[in-house]
């Protein structure tokens, strides 16, 4: 089993308050290979960036086990990058200081930490912005900046909450696309959370459905695409129309039978 990247098996999360308990997933088991892109997609509240949570360690599961590389998750794991829907960037930093961030709370080698800050901005297409303060950059522009950031220790695993779900449907495109050629070039697991179903079979290899709370796995969708995928030819494929058309029937006689 030390073969898979991240592992949650039979995993249950409930959380208690005075006046209720809730229980946000349970037995829930999936498994991601290295270097795969999988996306979870459900409805609201369905316990997706809980997954997501536990995989970093920010979250302890009330029952069952969850593993990365083999390795039991009982702590906050330093080995993983987390972007956010908020690129949640310093605004007195400029794009590249905050992408440095990460290195300074590292603390990693200042000159490794520069080269790799230029190789990945040259890769996300900032190259001329490296100076700009956040609020002179669009929002696209922002979440490459968080990608970046999240990208500069070279994180085995890349865990990404609704990144794009604050932007516009163009830009929302162009940074799926650009998020596809990223991971291709970086070969980093990727664990996606998205409500957009369309996003989710664009990127991924796998698509893991959770129905409404308390979320279960109620099916999973190997995406049989090219590799290789332009946005435009790719939403035009045959595949493309029966993988969504699949999951949106599916989660909705999920969500139906709760």
């Amino acid at each position: 089993m030390a073969g898979y990247a991240v592992e949650i098996d039979d995993v249950t999360v409930r959380f208690r308050s005075k006046k209720r308990d809730v229980t946000a997933l349970a037995d829930v088991t999936m498994h991601v290979e290295p270097g795969e892109f999988v996306s979870i997609v459900g409805p609201s509240g369905c316990g997706k960036s809980t997954l997501l949570k536990l995989s970093s360690g920010l979250l302890p599961a009330s029952k069952g086990d969850v593993r990365l590389f083999g390795e039991p998750v009982n702590g906050p794991r330093k080995d993983i990058g987390y972007v956010f829907q908020k690129a949640a960037l310093l605004e007195w930093r400029s794009a590249r200081k905050n992408i440095l961030l990460q290195a300074e709370m590292r603390k990693m080698p200042a000159k490794e930490a520069a080269a790799r800050a230029d190789e990945l901005i040259e890769m996300t297409g900032l190259t001329g912005f490296e100076d700009a303060l956040p609020h002179e950059l669009s929002g696209g522009m922002q979440q490459r900046v968080a990608l970046c950031r999240a990208l500069l220790h070279r994180p085995p695993v890349l865990l990404m909450d609704e990144p794009f779900g604050a932007l516009d449907a163009l830009t929302r495109e162009q940074m799926n696309v650009e998020l596809r050629r990223i991971w291709q070039e970086t070969g980093t697991t990727v664990l996606l959370v998205t409500h957009s179903i369309a996003e989710a079979v664009y990127l991924s290899d796998q698509v893991v459905m959770i129905s409404a709370r308390p979320g279960t796995v109620a099916g999973v969708v190997d995406v049989n695409l090219p590799v290789e995928r332009d946005y435009g030819p790719t939403m035009a494929e045959p595949e493309f129309a029966k993988a969504t058309r699949h999951i949106r029937d599916h989660l909705g006689a999920a969500t139906a039978a709760e």
